[in-house]
């Protein structure tokens, strides 16, 4: 069964709470917006642990290095059947800086043309109502976790 790791970063101004999402690149999402962005994840193997790979698969999508305390969260099955699991932190990054790495695929189809697409394509902060429309309803969850976490130790 496929399972991804990824990290749900969050930040405060001014007593608001602020989710980063990241938007998928390549030419089928190209155009999706709502229900369309997510955490920044990846997929992992069994012998590798899940946080550590939540790190590397964020680095490798925004470029960015965390660090903090890390708060598990429960993981979510996607519609796919892939499992992710994911943690929290409470960490600032530029939008602007965000780098990610390419993936090449064949485009058009069937054209036999390689082109290499970046694995997102951009990041965003979102407000809480905002981020809940944005990001995939399965992983939406995630948001709901961590203000439900937070709230309660505030």
């Amino acid at each position: 069964m496929k399972q991804s790791a990824g990290i749900l970063l969050y930040k405060f101004i001014d007593c608001t709470i602020y989710f980063l999402l990241v938007h998928p690149g390549g030419p089928f999402w190209k155009n999706k917006d709502l229900e369309s962005w997510s955490i920044p994840k990846g997929e992992f193997t069994d012998d590798e642990d899940p946080l550590e790979a939540a790190k590397r698969e964020f680095r490798e999508e925004t470029s960015f290095d965390l660090e903090g305390d890390f708060i598990a969260l429960e993981s979510v099955k996607l519609k796919s059947g892939k499992t992710v699991f994911a943690w929290a932190v409470e960490f600032d990054i530029d939008v602007a800086l965000v780098k990610s790495n390419e993936f090449e695929m064949e485009w058009p189809p069937k054209s036999g043309t390689m082109k290499s697409f970046p694995e997102i394509d951009k990041a965003e902060w979102f407000q809480t109502a905002e981020a809940l429309k944005k990001i995939n309803p399965a992983q939406a969850d995630f948001i709901v976790q961590i203000i439900s976490k937070i709230s309660t130790s505030l």
